[in-house]
């Protein structure tokens, strides 16, 4: 073999991926080591950088024998990882501290002191403050001085994990445009760091990395690492990107009006445009970079959309928990297949876990609608219009910012992309084409394909990463949207954003009379005490 391989690696919140491609992205092997996570007091969740390695080392290993390869068969290599958390290294680019999870919320006062800055943040940046590294460096400069102060960068796993494979040191700590709208501190449009936001929290220089484009090489693997992984010393390391953005490149959505819809344990719209045009009023979309200059993508998702489905399954459906997922999902999507636009008047808030675009932790799932001549066909039918009523919203978001967008293709990837039921409902929500991939490794094995896309360029195998990434991504036979339920489910986006105002008022006020009736409990106790 010669060095014609290509390495990407995923670094998840459940596992650590790696998978090798051919530069015609046919998959070569892959390896997955399930990624630990350690939960301590109220809201924290944090990972250690050590054992952090030695998942991405074992990963690659797994993948070099799965593919029967060797590190000389390695031409280049480039990471994705988790978005939004946080981690510090010092001036010899050793982790100071642990990673600092998106999961955890600790934050959750320091990103309430920004809110009342949100709307500067989202002009500049794309994203909100939430759990995120604006917040989370607040956090850390308050609670853990001792540890900032021996910091010289702060970084993403995906950046630390890259700089420890090639040795890097803090004052070569970097970072890549597609987490910058996460940062609450930069300016994405410009790919750069903004001083008006790094003034407005007090963020020290010397904290910020340097920014690079996603198919720079950041460095070579040391001998250390190669020893460690069984590459070879001196592979190239590109400097990759964000696990999302990753997804977005790797599944070919690498023009704008374009769309990707990620049917899996997380439902996630996401849609190409060629302007930097943040979500400033609604703040519902996160607008960000993607993996390619000069293009962005406008999203929003429901963290639990696919986890509704099997919860469903399980809840309903007990007869069907021993079939496989195709099977049990065939016979509930028969069920519901004959039911017109609307599932005969039953709604659906599908935000079992809160909502996230935009943020409101007191959503939680609701019906409504539902009498005695309904039954399981009607409620599970909703359960699939409410993700794509939820889209729709997105969309009409989108369109508002993007006016020019045109007719929209979307590329369908994950678990349920293959129900043809969801798809058409799907389709005739937003109007649009909707195409699943024939080749589903993009969301079965996270970003890897768009990572090894990105280290295709850098090793000089790929001339045109946007071309690569459509060229090998052919779309499968799919439904396009049918005038007549197209024209039925319009209303309907309407009546759903009114359930979700509904659903939301009602669990803001049942939070309330809890805190309430903690509050009067606790004095109870106290006056007791006395």
């Amino acid at each position: 073999m010669s060095a014609d391989l290509l390495l990407g690696i995923d670094v998840g919140t459940g596992a650590t991926k790696a998978a090798l491609f051919d530069a015609e992205g046919r998959l070569r092997g892959k390896a997955s080591v399930p990624t630990r996570l350690h939960r301590g007091g109220p809201g924290t969740v944090e990972q250690d950088p050590a054992e952090m390695e030695r998942e991405v080392h074992a990963a690659i290993r797994g993948a070099l024998a799965d593919a029967h390869a060797a590190g000389d068969d390695v031409a280049a290599l480039a990471l994705d990882g988790q978005m939004a958390g946080v981690m510090f290294v010092d001036d010899a680019g050793a982790a100071v501290g642990p990673f600092d999870s998106w999961l955890d919320t600790r934050c959750d006062p320091d990103v309430a002191t920004l809110r009342p800055h949100a709307e500067r943040i989202v002009a500049r940046c794309g994203g909100y403050p939430t759990y995120s590294a604006g917040p989370k460096l607040l956090w850390w400069l308050r609670e853990r001085p001792d540890e900032i102060g021996r910091a010289r960068a702060m970084v993403m796993p995906s950046a630390y994990l890259a700089g420890r494979l090639c040795g890097l040191s803090g004052a070569e700590a970097y970072a890549d445009p597609t987490y910058l709208h996460f940062s609450c501190l930069a300016d994405t449009a410009r790919s750069a760091w903004s001083p008006e936001l790094v003034d407005l929290l007090g963020a020290p220089d010397r904290l910020l990395p340097r920014i690079v484009e996603t198919t720079d090489v950041v460095g070579e693997v040391t001998r250390e690492a190669a020893a460690a992984t069984g590459l070879r010393a001196g592979t190239p390391v590109a400097a990759g990107c964000g696990d999302t953005a990753a997804g977005v490149l790797g599944a070919g959505v690498v023009r704008p009006a374009t769309a990707l819809d990620v049917a899996g344990s997380a439902a996630v719209l996401a849609v190409c445009t060629g302007e930097f045009r943040p979500d400033v009023d609604e703040r519902t979309l996160l607008t960000a970079r993607t993996a390619l200059p000069g293009l962005y993508y406008a999203l929003g998702y429901v963290q639990g959309g696919g986890l509704n489905l099997g919860w469903f399954r399980d809840a309903f459906a007990r007869e069907l928990r021993d079939l496989d997922d195709d099977a049990a999902f065939a016979a509930l999507d028969a069920e519901a297949r004959d039911l017109p636009p609307g599932a005969e008047g039953v709604a659906f808030a599908p935000h079992l876990g809160g909502r996230v675009t935009p943020n409101d932790p007191h959503q939680r799932g609701m019906w409504h609608g539902f009498g005695w001549t309904h039954g399981r066909g009607h409620l599970y039918r909703s359960l699939l219009e409410g993700i794509a009523l939820e889209y729709g919203l997105y969309l009409r978001g989108i369109r508002r910012l993007h006016p020019d967008l045109g007719s929209l293709v979307v590329r369908a990837v994950g678990g349920g992309a293959g129900s043809a039921l969801w798809g058409g409902i799907k389709a005739d929500v937003l109007g649009a084409a909707y195409r699943p991939l024939r080749r589903q490794e993009g969301s079965a094995f996270g970003g890897t394909l768009g990572c090894a896309l990105l280290a295709g360029q850098a090793a000089g195998l790929l001339d045109d990463v946007a071309e690569a990434a459509e060229r090998i991504n052919e779309l499968d036979t799919g439904p396009d949207p049918d005038p007549g339920r197209s024209a039925a489910y319009a209303p309907l986006v309407d009546d759903y954003a009114n359930l979700l105002e509904a659903a939301g008022a009602l669990g803001r006020a049942r939070a309330l009379g809890r805190a309430r009736a903690l509050g009067r409990a606790r004095a109870g106790h106290m006056g007791g005490a006395a």
